[in-house]
């Protein structure tokens, strides 16, 4: 389980700062959130040594949502937005209107070896049968089985305080029955979604209602949950392994962008202005460089390595 507070808030403050968008719609801001508890659930389960990216391509007004956590669980989040988004919008008509939504999970390494490059798994916004999914947590839940062939529950739900994510998995069939050849590929497929004791588990976490998701502590959920279950509990992480906002973003990274463009485009931009600048769409920091400052990216000997592969 996750609930971010703090982390979160200060996700929302951020974007309610920038003068240039304003605040996040309520079912924009919603969405986000649950895929910021999602994401970090996601990382907590697999202990990935890199950065887990979680994206939702629309084709609606909302056209990309993003979330970014790192192995020590500083995460970012943002969406870009065009158009009206009124309350009542559902996910589909934010982000899947004609069904060519999708959802990514790219699984970025932090010490990429030669040539390796970015894992990215995608699935559409809708189900075997081309029926739009309204509910995030499906689509994810969808993604697991498509991908790792693995059973999986989520409960998902945010507000303007509070981003939650109950994750619930089966783990896989038994490690001695697969090493000696006992299920072939059929076998483990056909046996997904058959094991009774994770129905009855995946049933009763389909049962919280979001308003307790978001207002009870973890223990009185578990308890609600699972008060006839075996339970065992690990500690909660503390200090500065919790989940917290962080932001990569930098002066230098902006200028290799800026770099990138050429020396014709950004001549072009400074003809029209007086300094290039650049917002950062995850905490709002606004960059500015000068013709001067400008110049001197194009003019500066770069002496480190070479950067690996963009992941956008």
């Amino acid at each position: 389980m996750v609930r971010l507070t703090d982390a979160w808030q200060e996700v929302l403050q951020r974007r309610a700062n920038n003068t240039q968008t304003g605040a996040y719609p309520q079912p924009v801001s919603d969405l986000l959130g649950q895929m910021s508890a999602a994401a970090v659930l996601m990382q907590a389960n697999i202990k990935f040594n890199g950065a887990l990216v979680l994206q939702v391509f629309g084709d609606g007004p909302v056209k990309l949502s993003v979330v970014e956590v790192q192995p020590d669980f500083g995460f970012r989040a943002t969406a870009t937005v065009q158009g009206e988004v009124s309350p009542q919008l559902s996910l589909s008509q934010m982000v899947n209107q004609n069904n060519e939504g999708r959802c990514a999970i790219t699984l970025d390494p932090l010490e990429r070896l030669p040539g390796q490059q970015p894992y990215q798994g995608v699935v559409p916004l809708f189900d075997d049968h081309k029926e739009k999914i309204e509910n995030f947590s499906e689509v994810l839940e969808h993604y697991m089985l498509q991908s790792e062939q693995l059973d999986t529950t989520l409960v998902l739900a945010a507000n303007s305080q509070v981003a939650a994510g109950l994750l619930i998995q089966r783990l896989p069939m038994e490690g001695e029955g697969n090493l000696a050849g006992r299920y072939d590929s059929v076998e483990r497929e056909s046996a997904l979604g058959r094991d009774e004791d994770y129905k009855r588990i995946s049933i009763l976490s389909k049962s919280l209602k979001p308003e307790e998701l978001l207002g009870l502590d973890v223990n009185t959920i578990l308890h609600r949950l699972f008060w006839e279950e075996p339970l065992l509990r690990f500690e909660p992480r503390l200090g500065e392994s919790v989940p917290r906002f962080h932001c990569s973003c930098s002066r230098e990274r902006v200028g290799r962008m800026i770099k990138g463009l050429g020396v014709e485009e950004a001549e072009s931009i400074l003809s029209e202005r007086e300094s290039i600048e650049v917002g950062c769409e995850f905490c709002g920091k606004q960059y500015h460089f000068d013709p001067v400052d400008a110049a001197s990216l194009f003019t500066q000997t770069d002496i480190s390595p070479p950067a690996g592969p963009a992941v956008h």
